[in-house]
């Protein structure tokens, strides 16, 4: 093939069309006059990476080419890829005017490019990050962007990046330290006090601010040590690392006095007087910054948001006592019991009573009173009163609604949701946290399906648990032994030529059963779009039943997830049962309540379950997928080749993971597209939806034997 350069209206033909210039009215000559004079290889390269930003957006991709001639003469060609790529993802992430900024400036991203290849980006940290702050103790807190790393009490302002140290993980495990500070600002006071106004007794305000946080930073330290000692020591190895000095004298006394575990916020405050004169600490590489003013106002209105809402909400429990008792006179004021070792700081641990008994009071109301704790210590009389009707503006009471639609405004990135990257076939890339996915319980269903499915199929239930037996108690024979309860012949044939051979003769000779463990988990991943509705639905439902059953004699562990979506921002996965779930009448009813839902997009699914794989421990690990045809979603972008791709890279990262999937499906049509997604001998397609309670037992043991 011919390696000489393309002529300009080669190259205007191609450039017309990737960008679509009938539809864009996109100019090319000039760009295709510069194109024309470059070498072949490079003319390839601007052209392949217009093509891959093309399918992101046209403008982009012509302003990319653009400046890509200028941009190849100062740096690599796999620095100009990243710089595209980087274009590409700020695209996806904030629109067209972020991503142009990237274009504009390349040397901005050159000068940070070599802290994104060891740093820890927000973007990649967070999806981690979130699940570990909402594992710890008190208030649900938020995370979202911004200049430098504080907190308001009830978000986690964190930066774009952190790159303090030479390599991602160290980068990633301080990105780690900051946010576990800055929530034991929230958790232990630091936040409680009116910061301002006791910095304004000093005439240098910034500088006993500064005092006053290296004071904090010593006293939650301690805190951290006793809740989480194990990030406590690798804080204080980072500390190490990145050359924190050590106090100087002055401050021996105050370390010691508030390494005590009862130390409080007002002790620190105490010795901001004492130390004000001298120079206060470098800040710990960990300990992100104050913002006093927005602190504080967050917690006046958190204050009457939360007391507005907790006496509400005891309004509605009062009116729910007193019909009850069929008096229909409500409890004017109840009590709390503040439980915890008295020399915790702030114990959140409460029960409401009411005449000395202990009441069970929602969630809401427990996250209520956590909240109120946090900010106050305690639960003032005042909030434990029933509200009145329409004492409160309703405003109080309204969640912070934002865009559904702006799925980086923060509404999809609360406590239940997952960001999943998305393969774009046509960028040969990810998109990155592109689906959104939220983990949802499917609501019981009527038991009774569950008895007439062992009633329609008692003979061959009876005749699977046999099987099943017989498969669970299977001995295997194991040869060439050095000693065993029999003689294996072959072996034994061989040792003795090797004797008249000259050799020596091995010891090996010898056969012994052995009972193969089965150490296996497999999660079944189940359609549960709206075309299962009607009989497809029902025959899924009576296969997971007849399955388990058998499994539950086999032994394997096994967990049961239903799948759906409507677009990139509302993927489903459907908990029916998980590993450690038992086999009982809770599970049984969610078998029951599968029920269709929405659309087929499968990649955002398979990533999320492959993850709850990964965490089990066995040797083999397998992905079984029951559907009923391709990926599929309202959003017309992920039909066809686009929805088989990132379906095809989900599963190819599952096996990355040692994860063996498998699809089971009922589309005739699936002989088309299955064997590039699962590969040729990964998948079995049924003619008759009828066949699959009987079917997918056979599979099965075909699969794990």
């Amino acid at each position: 093939m011919s390696r000489s350069a393309l002529d300009h209206a080669t190259i205007v033909a191609r450039l017309d069309e990737v960008l679509e210039v009938e539809f864009t009215f996109i100019h090319t000559d000039r760009l295709a006059e510069s194109l024309a004079g470059m070498p072949r290889e490079r003319q390839d390269f601007i052209l392949q990476w217009t093509r891959r930003a093309a399918a992101t957006n046209t403008e982009l991709a012509f302003q990319f080419a653009s400046r890509a001639h200028q941009a190849l003469s100062e740096v690599a060609p796999e620095v100009v890829s990243a710089w595209c790529l980087h274009a590409m993802d700020s695209y996806d992430r904030a629109g067209l005017q972020a991503a142009m900024a990237v274009i504009r400036d390349l040397d901005g991203f050159l000068l940070v490019g070599h802290q994104r290849a060891a740093g820890s980006v927000f973007e990649e940290a967070v999806p981690i990050l979130r699940p570990f702050v909402q594992g710890l103790e008190g208030r649900r807190l938020k995370i979202e962007p911004g200049e430098y790393a504080w907190t308001d009490g009830e978000v986690l302002y964190l930066p774009e990046i952190v790159a303090r140290l030479d390599n991602q993980a160290d980068n990633f495990q301080l990105f780690k330290s900051i946010v576990a500070h800055l929530w034991a600002q929230t958790r232990y006071g630091t936040l409680n006090v009116n910061l301002m106004e006791f910095l304004g007794r000093f005439p240098r305000a910034e500088h006993a601010q500064s005092v006053f946080h290296a004071l904090e930073t010593l006293r939650l330290d301690t805190l951290i040590g006793a809740e989480l000692p194990g990030l406590h020591r690798r804080m204080q190895a980072l500390s190490t690392a990145l050359g924190d000095p050590p106090l100087g004298p002055a401050w021996h006394a105050a370390a010691q006095d508030l390494s005590r575990i009862g130390a409080r916020v007002e002790d620190s405050l105490r010795w901001v007087g004492r130390l004000y004169e001298g120079a206060a600490p470098a800040p710990r590489c960990y300990q992100g910054q104050l913002n006093p003013v927005a602190a504080w106002s967050a917690r006046l209105r958190r204050l009457e948001r939360d007391k507005a809402r907790l006496r509400e909400s005891l309004r509605v429990i009062a009116n729910e006592i007193a019909e009850g008792r069929g008096d229909h006179a409500p409890p004017e004021r109840f009590d709390v019991e503040q439980a915890g070792n008295e020399a915790q700081v702030g114990a959140l641990q409460v029960e409401v009573t009411l005449a000395e008994q202990p009441l069970p009071i929602p969630d809401k109301v427990r996250e209520q009173l956590r909240s109120i704790l946090l900010d106050l210590g305690e639960i003032p009389p005042e909030y434990l009163t029933p509200a009145g009707e329409g004492e409160y503006d309703p405003g109080l009471f309204e969640e912070t609604s934002l865009n559904p639609e702006d799925v980086w405004g923060g509404t999809y990135h609360e406590e239940g949701a997952f960001l999943y990257n998305e393969w774009d076939v046509a960028r040969q890339a990810h998109k990155k946290n592109w689906c959104v996915l939220r983990e949802i319980d499917v609501q019981p269903g009527d038991t009774a399906f569950h008895r007439t499915t062992l009633a329609k199929y008692s003979g061959f239930v009876r005749s699977l648990r046999r099987t099943f037996e017989i498969l669970r108690g299977e001995d295997r024979m194991l040869r060439r032994r050095s000693d065993g309860e029999d003689i294996d012949i072959d072996a034994l044939v061989e040792a003795w030529g090797d004797v008249h051979s000259g050799l020596e003769m091995t010891d090996r000779v010898f056969t012994r059963m052995h009972k193969e463990e089965r150490n296996i988990a497999v999660m079944f991943m189940v359609d549960m779009s709206g075309s299962t509705r009607g009989w497809i639905n029902d025959a899924e439902r009576e296969a997971l039943i007849l399955l388990a059953e058998a499994l539950n004699t086999l032994g394997d562990r096994y967990a049961i997830y239903g799948f759906s979506g409507w677009t990139r921002k509302r993927c489903e996965a459907f908990r029916v049962k998980d590993f450690d779930d038992p086999w009982d009448e809770a599970v049984i009813g969610r078998v029951c309540g599968i029920e269709p839902k929405d659309y087929t997009r499968m990649g955002a699914p398979i990533r999320h379950l492959a993850q709850k794989l990964k965490r089990v421990e066995a040797r083999t690990k397998l992905l079984v997928t029951l559907s009923d045809g391709k990926p599929d979603d309202y959003d017309l972008e992920y039909r066809g080749e686009y929805g088989i791709e990132d379906t095809r890279q989900a599963l190819y990262e599952a096996r990355r993971e040692g994860i063996h999937a498998y699809c089971i499906t009922i589309d005739r049509e699936g002989q088309d597209y299955l064997p590039h997604m699962y590969g040729a001998a990964n998948f079995t397609v049924l003619d008759d939806v009828a066949k699959l309670p009987t079917r997918i037992s056979d599979i099965y043991r075909r699969i794990t034997s």
